[in-house]
């Protein structure tokens, strides 16, 4: 088991203690598929609503929050039944601009394992506004169900009524929908081409800033994130914060990063490499790649 999560344990209901350690492994990141979750549920006598609720100190002990103190941790579940953990995220000594929420954290964990679709949202604190209107961005957000403990499950609807959204905006293919976007580049460079293929995938349906981070450890590991835009603009999810939480869920640590690349579209009404450099240079001592793709329309 990791280290991290030695202090959660004591949390959970004692049956769950016992069941949960050999999936607390040294490559457990936050993910538990469908057929684990039900076999706990069995394990433990317990619905899914109560398992999911019981498995938030787990969530939580992925955060890093150096200025608050205060740890958040979210689980997104998808339409397949997997589970996507995700914990906030703040840069110590930086704008709190450049914080990543729970909420944020495991959607965006679920949009980089392939999901499409989230049904429910379970977070150990209520989301606040800046989390509500980033889950109204995603696919059928209003009917997304919010869990909290000791409190109704209630849809994404009840928390943000007379919501703003994509379709305000005539956006009609939604945060988490399928999406490519044509980008080419010449390289043979491993970490470029993994950049472009998520960068091909983000979703900035107000600028067409398409953009993506790889971050590579120094032992060869690589670990990503994308642009998610919003139609209230401020709780966009930048890429270089993504890919920052993906790396903290992996159990890696700022200073192992050894090499960082951005590459975005000269189509973009904007530019993320000046945002992306200061949350980098908040983290590592290490220099932005910055590649920009010249696409065509």
């Amino acid at each position: 088991m990791q280290d991290r999560f030695i202090h959660c344990i004591a949390k959970l209901p004692a049956s769950l203690q016992t069941h949960i350690l050999p999936i607390l492994n040294q490559d457990f990141a936050g993910h538990i598929d469908a057929q684990q979750i039900a076999e706990l549920c069995g394990a433990c006598n317990i619905t899914e609503k109560a398992l999911l609720l019981a498995l938030l100190p787990v969530a939580a002990a992925l955060a890093k929050p150096p200025t608050s103190q205060f740890h958040v941790g979210a689980i997104a579940k998808g339409k397949s039944g997997d589970i996507y953990m995700g914990a906030n995220l703040e840069l110590n000594g930086e704008a709190l601009f450049h914080s990543v929420h729970a909420e944020q954290s495991a959607i965006s964990h679920a949009w980089l394992s392939g999901e499409q679709q989230i049904v429910d949202i379970i977070v150990n604190a209520s989301p606040c506004g800046h989390c509500r209107q980033f889950i109204n961005e995603l696919v059928q957000g209003q009917s997304v169900n919010i869990h909290l403990p000791e409190q109704p499950s209630q849809p994404l609807s009840h928390y943000l009524p007379y919501a703003f959204g994509p379709s305000d905006l005539d956006i009609t293919e939604a945060l988490l929908s399928k999406q490519q976007h044509p980008l080419d580049f010449d390289s043979a460079d491993p970490m470029i081409i993994e950049a472009l293929d998520h960068a091909s995938l983000s979703y900035a349906p107000y600028t067409h800033s398409y953009a993506a981070v790889v971050l590579e450890t120094q032992d060869g590991h690589t670990y990503c994130g994308r642009y998610a835009e919003n139609a209230a603009f401020n709780p966009s999810m930048m890429p270089m914060q993504m890919a920052l939480s993906t790396l903290v869920r992996h159990n890696r640590d700022f200073s192992e990063i050894k090499r960082a690349v951005l590459i975005e579209s000269s189509l973009g009404k904007i530019s993320l490499v000046g945002a992306s450099m200061d949350a980098l240079h908040a983290s590592a001592a290490v220099e932005l790649e910055h590649i920009v793709i010249e696409a065509s329309e």
